[in-house]
This record gives C-alpha cells, structure tokens and sequence, in this order.
C-alpha cells in the first residue's frame, strides 16, 4: 500500500502520521506537500491533525484551497481512499467532501486526553478489521472539535448509516457525560455516503504502539491495509 500524507503550513501530525504507517504498519508512506497537484499512484491520502494555516480564518478554510485539495476531491471523486485526522476531518468538511461543521468546544476550552470511541459500522474500508460495537481507545487533542450539523443534514446521516465512530463509554454507552465537546449525536468519526472518505477527531496515529499506551488506532490503519490488499487480489 502506497500512502500520501498531505502537509500543510501549521501541520504537526504529518511525521507522526508517517510513522504510523511506514513503521507501524510496514507500508509506504509519502510526504505531499501543498502546493502538489497530483496524486497519482497512491492508495490512500491522509490529511493529518494540525492547525492548517495557523487556523487564521477557520480551521481547515484556508487549507480547502490549497492547490492539492483540488487533486484530493478529484482522487476521492475516483473512488480514492481518503482519511481527515482532526484537523484533517476539519478541511475535509470545508471543501465539502463530508457534511456539516466543526465549531469550539462547548466549554470552549482546549482538550487533549484519551476518549473511548464506540465503532458504528464495520463494514468500511477503515473500519473492517473491528468488531460491531467494539470501544477503541484513542487520544483527542482539538478546540474546535464540536461537530455540527442542522436536523435535516443530521436525519439524512444517520438515516444514511454515516457515523463510523460516536464518543461512548468503555460499555459503549452513549450519552451526553460521554460526549467530550459537544458533538451532536456524539459524533466521533464520520464517512461519506459512498464510504471512501472518512473524517475523525480523535488521532488513530496516537494510538499505534504500545509506547503510546495503546494500538487501538491500528485498527483503523490495518483496516485500510485488508481493503486494499483484498481490491488488489479481485483486480488481478
């Protein structure tokens, strides 16, 4: 598997998110600088945490125009597998390649901590090698990590099946005491409708060696890793 990690001005996820998948996982990992516009070659294109742009304007707004974003909508619009981390997820709602948007936390201050996230659906690219219902454990570290949507997009979404993660307790239990900025529905992680784009607050790269107290992020990367080994098979 070839990987393209997006960098922008402000990223400071990008080598971790590197590490996660040259080292941890033992695949190819690229480094893709902003102003690039291709993508050619690549299975998967990450869009790391950060604060793209020092977050000036809005976090992720700037980035949604950077030269390479064109080539991301254009490598997701392909069937191109894409995965927003934080401020990832961020830009990725800004440009529209996921609905709704991120807003302060509702008790406006800074969070940085692990968060029990309760999988939705394992039948995704990013989630196949987890099970039904399965509590992972991955760390968080946002200030504009509130998601939010108006009821019509929020109906459609859920109607549609597209919560991937929601912020639950080690039961998975959901509820709002579970809920660590507000998110509406407790939303963690949330896919497009054609599942090849996914968005996600907490950091799975955080989570990728027992060094960092837990590898539950690997199931997300070693998910991604199946889908595409197993595309690769049916297409010989």
């Amino acid at each position: 598997m070839r990987a393209a990690v997006i960098v922008f001005p402000g990223s400071n996820c990008d080598r971790d998110t590197y590490w996660a998948v040259e080292h941890a996982l033992g695949e190819s990992a690229e480094f893709v600088w902003h102003r690039d516009t291709s993508l050619s070659g690549f299975d998967l294109v990450i869009l790391p945490g950060g604060f793209s742009y020092g977050d000036y304007l809005r976090t992720g707004a700037f980035a949604s125009f950077s030269p390479v974003t064109k080539a991301i909508k254009s490598f997701a619009e392909n069937g191109g597998l894409v995965l927003g981390i934080c401020n990832g997820f961020q830009v990725l709602l800004e440009c529209g390649l996921l609905p709704g948007a991120m807003i302060p936390n509702d008790h406006l201050r800074f969070i940085c901590s692990d968060v029990l996230i309760r999988t939705e659906r394992t039948d995704t690219p990013f989630s196949n090698e987890a099970e039904t219902g399965q509590v992972l454990r991955i760390p968080v570290a946002h200030f504009e990590g509130n998601y939010f949507a108006d009821k019509t997009v929020l109906d459609r979404i859920e109607a549609n099946n597209q919560v991937l993660f929601r912020y639950s307790d080690s039961n998975g239990n959901v509820s709002a005491e579970t809920n660590p900025n507000g998110s509406a529905n407790n939303i963690a992680g949330l896919i497009n409708e054609r599942g090849n784009v996914v968005g996600m607050m907490p950091h799975p790269e955080r989570a990728s060696e027992e060094v960092l107290g837990s590898t539950d992020g690997m199931v997300i990367f070693k998910s991604i890793l199946r889908y595409v080994e197993e595309k690769a098979v049916s297409n010989v």
